[in-house]
């Protein structure tokens, strides 16, 4: 795990993705709990993605899914999120989190270690 300053419990990533409706976003979250690939995954409310895909401009609902995990549990999180979405290529952005509450962060790791 990779020490970051300031953070109690070093390795922990914020991971975002977007599903097309609120069905598979709470399939695909619960699946991530429970495989306890992440400690808690927030759902958010219906918004638009305006993109460009094969030549076409596109204009689609889609719900973003925030996913609390570690750096060493990514490996096998973003494989379970290949597995389990619905698109052919889908949004998979981590970025790490430098400072949070440090018992929020610790239950982070103990909620995704094995």
């Amino acid at each position: 795990m990779t020490e970051r300053p300031g953070n109690d419990a070093p390795g922990t990533l914020l991971v975002f993705t977007t599903l097309p409706d609120a069905e598979s976003a709470g399939t695909v979250a619960s699946a991530l709990v429970a495989r306890r690939l992440a400690a808690c995954v927030n759902i958010l409310p219906p918004g638009t993605s305006v993109y460009e895909w094969q030549g076409e401009i596109h204009q689609d609902p889609e719900h973003v899914l925030l996913i609390k995990t570690t750096e060493t549990g990514y490996a096998q999180l973003q494989a379970a999120l290949l597995e389990l979405h619905p698109y052919e290529l889908p949004e998979i952005i981590a970025v790490p989190i430098t400072q949070g509450l440090p018992p929020y962060l610790r239950w982070i790791q103990d909620c995704t270690s094995s």
